[in-house]
């Protein structure tokens, strides 16, 4: 019977509870995505050096949640599955890394791997002498980078395909026609946009489902408890248009700092805001009451706001994954969601601080005051976030000096399991 309905190990790790990118998009991925901007040395006087070999540390430990490439290679050693690059990272470094990677690995078709076109990726030493058409939403340019995204990750598809800012000067017609020809080929699965405004994509994906084409699936944009302006149309957009969220700068920037850490100049090097100041002190109070570190708070904080939100996260270390990966097992609390928003206070401006006031509603936006004025009415509630992983702990293995992830024992009480509707889904303290 395991021949035909294999039993599966319970994960190792949080990252490998996989769960669907989106409404619109059925690929399931882990609910961290490994960001691989800083995957190289092209731009190490602005982003810090990651030789190749310390890049493919980070990637054996996001995928297998262990330190070394042989470490812990059993069935139960899944870990993250999502990687996010884009055509012109490290001057193509970040995407020719990854497809080396993924060849020695020969796990390509386990990945699920997001690439961007727009920029100019060929700007650089050995730049060609017309770069006009190496940039920019239009066919042409579509073309060149998707088929050079193609040899670099050394692959004949690409799961997710965004479009990396919004020009202005292609047409959104060419823009989702040229993008679903890529679909029927085969080159690429699923389709997403990153830094544009919420009635582009709107009425992209309006266009595209009047049209019988793929829709936008997935957003990419800045957001963190110190930029919050995606809540105004953002959010409520993607909610309307069935579309997942990968959240960039979840961390502030690596300006989410203690005040030991500010004080000892620690991490980037980058100036840290008034309100980066203020959201991080809020973070630091919960994170010290919870024994864990502030980047964990600042991931659960964006995690909990709303459902499908995957944030990008990156650094140039093994260790700094860590933290992220203990986020996903922290729930915050209503209170210490507000204490981490009054910190900064935020407008949702106008016409969203007409009809809610200072805050959307957390049940539903049809709750506005106006209709109050006519009767009282019940409303549905909204989708709301998939909860955090607590099935398990991170704990110091001294054989190794590596954190590693334990998974807690699968309930053995076939009532216990009965009562579930499903065995081995829950776990108990080991």
């Amino acid at each position: 019977m395991n021949v035909v309905l294999p039993h599966v190990e319970p994960p190792a790790s949080p990252l490998s509870h996989y769960r669907l990118l989106s409404p619109t998009a059925s690929v399931r991925v882990s609910p961290l995505c490994l960001g691989s901007m800083n995957f190289g040395d092209a731009w190490a006087a602005w982003m810090g050096e990651c030789n190749q070999d310390n890049a493919e540390r980070i990637l054996d430990f996001f995928y297998k949640q262990v330190s070394s490439p042989d470490a812990m290679v059993g069935s139960n050693s899944r870990g993250g599955n999502f990687i996010d690059t884009a055509n012109s990272y490290q001057c193509e470094q970040s995407e020719t890394w990854i497809g080396e990677w993924m060849k020695k690995r020969r796990n390509r078709d386990q990945m699920v791997i997001a690439t961007k076109y727009t920029t100019n990726f060929k700007a650089g030493p050995d730049q060609p002498r017309i770069m006009a058409n190496f940039i920019g939403n239009g066919t042409k340019s579509l073309q060149i980078s998707v088929n050079a995204s193609l040899r670099k990750l050394q692959t004949d598809y690409i799961d997710l395909l965004y479009v990396h800012w919004w020009d202005y000067s292609a047409s959104i017609p060419e823009v989702m026609q040229s993008l679903n020809q890529l679909v029927t080929s085969g080159k690429v699965l699923y389709l997403g946009i990153s830094d544009a405004p919420a009635w582009i994509v709107s009425k992209a994906n309006e266009y595209a489902r009047n049209h019988g084409l793929r829709q936008f699936s997935v957003y990419q944009g800045r957001w963190s408890a110190a930029c919050r302006d995606f809540e105004r149309d953002i959010i409520p957009m993607c909610k309307a248009e069935g579309m997942g969220i990968t959240p960039w700068g979840a961390l502030g920037g690596g300006n989410f700092k203690s005040e030991d850490a500010r004080r000892l100049n620690e991490g980037r090097k980058s100036e840290a805001s008034a309100a980066d100041i203020k959201i991080s002190r809020a973070l630091e109070a919960i994170a010290h009451r919870r024994k864990t570190a502030i980047t964990s708070i600042a991931l659960a904080y964006v995690m909990q706001k709303t459902p499908y939100v995957f944030p990008i996260v990156g650094g140039r270390k093994v260790e700094h994954l860590k933290a992220n990966v203990e986020a996903l097992t922290i729930e915050l609390s209503d209170q210490e969601v507000h204490d981490i928003e009054a910190a900064v206070p935020f407008d949702l401006g106008f016409p969203h601080n007409f009809l809610w006031g200072k805050q959307l509603p957390k049940e539903s936006l049809q709750d506005t005051w106006l209709l109050s004025t006519a009767g009282s009415f019940d409303h549905v509630a909204e989708v709301k976030p998939i909860r955090p992983t607590t099935n398990g702990e991170w704990y110091p293995s001294f054989r190794t000096s590596h954190w590693r992830w334990r998974p807690h024992k699968p309930c053995t009480d076939a009532r216990d399991n009965y009562n579930r509707g499903m065995p081995n889904m829950k776990y108990a303290w080991s």
